[in-house]
């Protein structure tokens, strides 16, 4: 099933909680119930029935000094395409230092420069 089908599948409840996944970047489980206002448990099952449709991932963790997990967008939701310049990566990805004089980066400002 495709993310479209799957997203056209989904309830009124789970749409919502799609959408503040997305909006948010990410969020803990405690605080995505709340921020629904529905029930934990619901809140539970609206994450459930998110990832077996495999649109949000969820991650074991601590917050505030309880166990949760992290439900965060899965990768093929984050547009790539803000760090391309036709075929070429930013050269600031994984660069701890940056220098915006650098030619790499000159060259990929020159890429989107002539992409249209």
């Amino acid at each position: 099933m495709s993310v479209s089908e799957a997203e056209a599948e989904l309830t009124e409840d789970e749409r919502a909680g799609l959408e503040l996944v997305r909006e948010t970047g990410g969020i803990h489980q405690s605080d995505f119930w709340k921020e629904l206002d529905v029930s934990s448990r619901k809140g539970s099952r609206i994450v459930e029935s998110l990832v077996e449709k495999d649109l949000v991932d969820r991650e074991e963790t601590v917050y505030d000094g309880h166990n949760t997990y992290y439900i965060s967008p899965t990768a093929r939701d984050l547009d790539f395409r803000l760090l391309m310049a036709g075929d070429m990566l930013s050269p600031f990805i994984g660069e701890e230092e940056v220098d915006p004089n650098s030619d790499a980066f000159s060259q990929w400002i020159m890429n989107l420069a002539y992409e249209e």
